[in-house]
């Protein structure tokens, strides 16, 4: 008798196996996507109003923190309303609008400068002078930066300080670049100067008429672009006109 069940026990328990091999099993669930880095804050940027027209510069607090903070400081207290730009330094007779420098701020006005700043040389920041629209401190030693500061024209890469020596020899703090308006300084590079003013390397570089400065504001940043809408299935079209 147990000679008889056992095959017939055999075929159940294959029929058995072949079945549970033969269900389906469910898919894994689908893998949780790593978390994407944090998007770093954009520079920001700021709006020069002057008399002779507008222009945006973009600062680049990711790479001149202390000079850019310094420079913030001075537009968020609308200290710079009032100011004027009040250079315009090119080689001698040269009458284009594409080399140079112009030259804005507080001349140590007492009533608005606040404490110096350290210096950030192009050494540290890794940026330089050698291009059109790049900001940049003015200073007397290093370490002395307060309220002035000047828009280059042209391969100015002179005022950068020299990687060989830069203790003899540590430039000037570049901090950021003009985004838009650059033709406000070609205006003002051009415009007359006194031969009789100015003292050491700005003689005779004074406007006749300095810029006044409107006012200098941030740029309010661009709110990030708005997710795609889903797709909609559109509804048949009903008999007749709309009703209201």
């Amino acid at each position: 008798m147990l000679h008889a069940v056992l095959p017939g026990l055999a075929a159940a328990l294959a029929l058995a196996s072949v079945a549970i091999a033969q269900t389906p099993t469910a898919p894994p669930p689908p893998a949780t996507p790593a978390p994407s880095p944090p998007t770093p804050p954009a520079n920001p940027r700021v709006k020069v109003e002057t008399a002779a027209g507008a222009f945006v510069v973009e600062l680049y607090r990711d790479k001149a923190p202390v000079t850019v903070a310094n420079y913030l400081r001075y537009v968020d207290r609308g200290l710079f309303s009032g100011a004027a730009c009040y250079r315009a330094s090119k080689p001698k007779d040269y009458k284009g609008d594409d080399y140079g420098l112009v030259q804005c701020g507080l001349q140590n006005d007492p009533r608005k400068v606040l404490p110096p700043i350290a210096h950030e040389p192009t050494t540290k920041t890794g940026l330089t002078h050698g291009k059109d629209g790049v900001i940049s401190m003015g200073r007397h030693a290093p370490g002395t930066a307060q309220a002035d500061w000047s828009i280059m024209l042209g391969d100015m890469s002179y005022l950068d300080a020299d990687p060989k020596n830069p203790r003899a020899t540590p430039g000037f703090a570049a901090f950021g670049q003009v985004v838009e308006g650059l033709e406000v300084i070609r205006k003002i590079i051009v415009m007359p100067t006194d031969p009789n003013k100015g003292e050491g390397a700005m003689h005779g570089e004074m406007l006749v008429r300095p810029v006044r400065i409107l006012r200098v504001s941030r740029v309010p940043a661009a709110p990030p672009p708005a997710p795609p809408a889903p797709a909609t299935t559109p509804s048949p079209a009903a008999d007749g006109p709309p009703s209201i």
